[in-house]
């Protein structure tokens, strides 16, 4: 089904972006059209994955200082605010997305700047300018989502994008949300000097994966200092004095001159027209089929398909929309979606670790034993899922220093379908957190014996 005509993406951010890359490698001659009404680069280079990371780095690298004799009596000073807010001007281009239109030039991708709109079927506008397309793909993303909570609306509040542009560390900061957007801003504002409740309306935090990780968090949050609130809600927000007061379904009241809402996000789907075509749009944004079509000549992907908020899943989308635009026979296989909490200790996932005919492991880093730099050592985690009758590995959770990285070789195996006594031959190196994997495999191959 390759295009009928010119391609038109609404959206630069990096599901847009490397749709673009990945249309161009597999077509040399396509007329490509950008349309962004913000920066080109998006959420994730500007307000999410990569000024998040770059703020929570510096309180994770002292951290890990000082849990190692030698450096930790080195480590006695405070972290230096300014220069933190200085390494993420540096690292996000202080917001000039000039690099990411000159990408865009590159690939003969001309980029239009304005908002766009949907007149009928094959046509967009843009200000006064229409565009007429072969192929519509709608990239155009999520925002934080407000839950409805009595008086928010009143007051002034952070969402993520206020929050990693702070130019102030407030005194006291309530954080709206324990999901991976509110752990992570929770954590980075207390390292800077915060005083941070999280309030929770779930049982646990981080409440979509599996209550092992959220429980170490919680363990590790509660050890820091932080004051952990779940399975309660903000029931009315007011002002008090230089801040803001939030009452709670429990009675309670916590004030706080710092509220940031970190409660979820909504796909970008209104006011661009998309009624104009026949799509099915749902509260989790547009659906789409297995090749990312969401209706004739339509693709969506990224955070508007109503499949997965995750940056790299987005990218992965627009390689297959961009398959199938061209040609090729690709259909999306989701079996393996790797995710990380860059907290500290991390948290990755990848596949499923719940359903009929699974049998799950757990393997603890009882004390950190595979870790041989901390002082004192800290707990970890590496929990297995796998099908009985095939002997293969559906699912894993990671939890621990820099936990995100040992999921390559889990998300392989989970992909692949690689059969776990190949798994339990595979060489771990020593000594390493990829031991625990090893460890893992073992009680798995017991629980799978049971």
């Amino acid at each position: 089904m390759a295009a009928k005509g010119p391609v038109v993406v609404l959206g630069a951010g990096s599901a847009g972006e490397h749709f673009v890359g990945a249309l161009r490698r597999l077509d040399s001659d396509v007329e490509i059209t950008v349309v962004e009404h913000q920066l080109a680069g998006g959420e994730c280079s500007y307000y999410a994955c990569v000024p998040t990371k770059t703020l929570l780095r510096p309180g994770e690298a002292l951290a890990a200082a000082r849990s190692a004799p030698g450096a930790a009596e080195a480590a006695t000073g405070d972290l230096d605010a300014e220069r933190v807010w200085w390494w993420r001007d540096q690292v996000t281009d202080g917001r000039d997305d000039s690099w990411h239109a000159g990408w865009l030039s590159d690939q003969r991708a001309k980029l239009v700047r304005g908002e766009a709109r949907v007149l009928e079927p094959g046509v967009v506008e843009v200000g006064e300018r229409k565009l007429e397309y072969g192929a519509l793909v709608v990239a155009t993303g999520s925002s934080p989502a407000v839950p409805p909570v009595d008086g928010l609306d009143e007051v002034e509040f952070w969402t993520n994008r206020e929050a990693v542009w702070a130019g102030e560390v407030p005194e006291g900061l309530i954080v709206f949300g324990g999901g991976p957007v509110g752990v992570e801003l929770a954590q980075f504002f207390h390292r800077m000097g915060s005083k941070v409740t999280i309030v929770e309306s779930n049982d646990r935090l981080l409440a979509r994966i599996d209550p092992e990780a959220g429980a170490l968090l919680r363990e590790r949050f509660e050890d820091e200092g932080i004051d952990v609130r779940v399975d309660v809600k903000a029931e009315r927000v007011e002002s008090a004095g230089a801040g803001s007061r939030v009452h709670l379904t429990s009675g309670e009241t916590l004030d706080a001159t710092r509220l940031l809402v970190a409660t979820g996000r909504r796909p970008n789907v209104e006011d661009i027209g998309l009624e104009e075509l026949d799509l099915e749009i749902g509260e989790k944004g547009i659906e789409v089929d297995g090749r990312l079509r969401a209706g004739d000549d339509v693709w969506a992907i990224g955070d508007v398909a109503a499949v997965g908020l995750l940056t790299h899943l987005g990218k992965y989308q627009a390689r297959v929309a961009a398959g199938d635009i061209s040609g090729r026979d690709v259909v999306a296989d989701y079996r393996a979606i790797p995710a990380a909490v860059f907290t500290d200790p991390q948290v990755g996932t990848v596949g499923t670790m719940e359903g009929d005919g699974l049998v799950t492991a757990s393997y603890k880093v009882e004390g950190g034993r595979l870790s041989t730099y901390e002082r004192p050592k800290r707990p970890g985690l590496v929990k297995l899922a796998a099908d009985r009758e095939r002997r293969v590995l559906v699912g894993a959770l990671t939890v621990g220093p820099e936990a995100g990285e040992w999921l390559g070789q889990l998300t392989l195996a989970v992909r692949a379908e690689i059969a776990l006594d190949v798994l339990l031959d595979t060489i771990q190196p020593y000594p390493t957190f990829s031991e625990a994997i090893f460890n893992a495999l073992l009680e798995l191959e017991s629980a799978l014996a049971t």
